[in-house]
């Protein structure tokens, strides 16, 4: 297994490519998670927009330069509105990322919305180990949307998922994994307040879009959202405490060097 982070030239170079192409990146969140997911695309220079308005899932999913969705969305979205996105996205080549929130822990129409939507097959699928065990046909055993399970008991699933699906998977923790099922790589550090603020690990997937919209090496672009999360939550440790932390969380993410 390999291990990257920020200070890796494969690394940095992909978001190089995003500041670059400042895409336009749709996706649809939760209503928790939305306003900083779209201030972590715009810390890194790409365009996002949120939300199931009207023909939104079907024109900006077809049109974007990637889509994310947030299982969570659910929240205020319909099961159609996700649906429409993913096919839109799927049809007209462009890249999505599903992130699987709370699957797995104990709603079964919910769990079988969201496992409906790998027929569109994500480029990539991001989450905490129970959500990903779960969606991997395993008993992920998670509490709401909190994880019960570490990433490493999750590494098995993770990359039989990636192996059956053709698809990128990556698994949030102290150590985070992401894995195309033929090789897997190891991100380290962070900080543990970004378990403390409201929408961090759904805004990964937003970031995770970004990247993949013009990516050079697909699982180095989805590494790369974890190395840029990784940075600039080190970065940012400075931060007396959880409200602080957020603002410079995103202010260390706007200056990443690349």
């Amino acid at each position: 297994m390999k291990e990257l982070s920020w200070s890796d030239p494969e690394i940095r170079r992909e978001l190089a490519n995003l500041k670059a192409a400042k895409p336009f990146v749709y996706g649809l969140t939760n209503y928790v998670a939305a306003n900083l997911s779209a201030n972590v695309l715009l810390a890194v220079g790409a365009g996002p927009a949120i939300g199931s308005a009207l023909d939104w899932p079907s024109v900006f999913g077809a049109h974007a330069g990637a889509v994310w969705i947030n299982a969570a969305s659910l929240l205020a979205d319909t099961p159609e509105s996700l649906r429409t996105a993913a096919r839109a996205a799927h049809e007209h080549g462009v890249p999505w990322v599903l992130d699987p929130v709370a699957v797995g822990a104990g709603a079964p129409e919910y769990d079988a919305a969201i496992k409906g939507l790998l027929e569109f097959r994500p480029a990539a699928i991001r989450g905490n180990a129970s959500e990903l065990v779960a969606l991997a046909g395993g008993a992920g055993g998670g509490q709401g949307v909190e994880t019960t399970l570490t990433s490493e008991a999750a590494l098995p699933f993770l990359q039989s998922l990636a192996s059956e699906l053709g698809t990128i998977a990556a698994v949030s923790g102290p150590v985070d994994y992401v894995t195309d099922g033929r090789e897997t790589v190891s991100v380290s550090g962070g900080d543990v307040r970004l378990t403390q603020v409201t929408g961090a690990g759904c805004s990964l997937g937003a970031l995770t879009a970004g990247l993949l919209a013009k990516a050079t090496d697909p699982l180095h672009a989805v590494v790369a959202a974890h190395a840029a999360y990784s940075a600039a939550a080190e970065r940012a440790s400075r931060a007396r405490g959880t409200a602080s932390f957020a603002i410079a969380f995103l202010d260390e993410l706007s200056l990443l060097e690349v």
